[in-house]
């Protein structure tokens, strides 16, 4: 069953560093081995990373991208207005919010998803303390729809969520390991960084998060973390404190 492997023995008996937590994950995060849609087995294994950690009474929020479906800055370029584009993306976001809400109720958490822009038959809109009471009792809760407003990134939206629900830290799940000095697919010899300043991070203009979440982040001391996803077990192993990925902080 889900949720019942083995824990590493380095974990057993250790308490979470964090208690609440904002993830970040990207809508490509829930392509896998597919070229565009939702990897139906790899959405179970995201679920089932996220199962472990409440498991530990870890309070998880997810703030979810569309990117998999559309992207809005990328349908303005091909001609598309660019309002219209990122509220299309904001519906991708729900698309994907929806479907891994189902994959962790399989799982047996309980989940609920909150949308910015009201969408009332298929979920909650976003009220801040109705969130938070959600999470006392256990429940995961999934962003929908960014901020609700285009020209804002789900960065920004997670960045925001993060201080409105006084998460411990924002953990951004990406294809690569952390934060490197260069792009690592194209140069091997990239070094990756264990950790950053946040002003180090918006001079050397890192690509990894937009500059209006890591400011947002950095004028309120809120640490990102930044870790692959795709490695099993890491969510739990960010969430328990060990040094993999990059920590961006003061």
């Amino acid at each position: 069953m889900p949720g019942t492997a083995a824990q590493p023995s380095r974990l057993r008996g250790r308490e979470p560093r964090y208690r609440r937590i904002i993830l970040k994950l990207s809508g490509e995060a829930l392509l896998g081995e597919a070229n565009q849609g939702i990897h139906q087995a790899t959405l179970t294994r995201i679920a089932q990373q996220i199962e472990r950690v409440t498991a530990r009474g870890v309070q998880v929020v997810i703030v979810i991208g569309g990117g998999n479906i559309v992207r809005g800055m990328e349908a303005s370029v091909q001609g598309l207005d660019r309002v219209v584009g990122d509220y299309m993306g904001m519906l991708a976001t729900v698309i994907n919010a929806l479907a891994l809400q189902d994959a962790l109720e399989k799982t047996g958490v309980p989940t609920r998803v909150q949308t910015a822009i009201e969408i009332r038959q298929v979920a909650e809109p976003y009220i801040r303390r109705r969130a938070m009471r959600h999470l006392e009792r256990g429940h995961v809760v999934i962003f929908a729809a960014g901020t609700g407003n285009p020209y804002f990134s789900t960065d920004t939206a997670a960045a925001l969520r993060a201080m409105e629900i006084h998460a411990d830290a924002l953990f951004k799940a990406t294809k690569v390991e952390g934060v490197y000095d260069r792009d690592p697919v194209r140069f091997p010899d990239a070094s990756m960084y264990s950790n950053m300043t946040f002003d180090r991070f918006l001079a050397d203009r890192i690509g990894v998060m937009d500059s209006t979440a890591v400011s947002l982040c950095r004028d309120n001391h809120l640490s990102i973390r930044v870790f692959k996803l795709t490695t099993h077990g890491n969510i739990k192993r960010v969430v328990f404190g060990e040094t993999i990925g990059t920590i961006v902080g003061d």
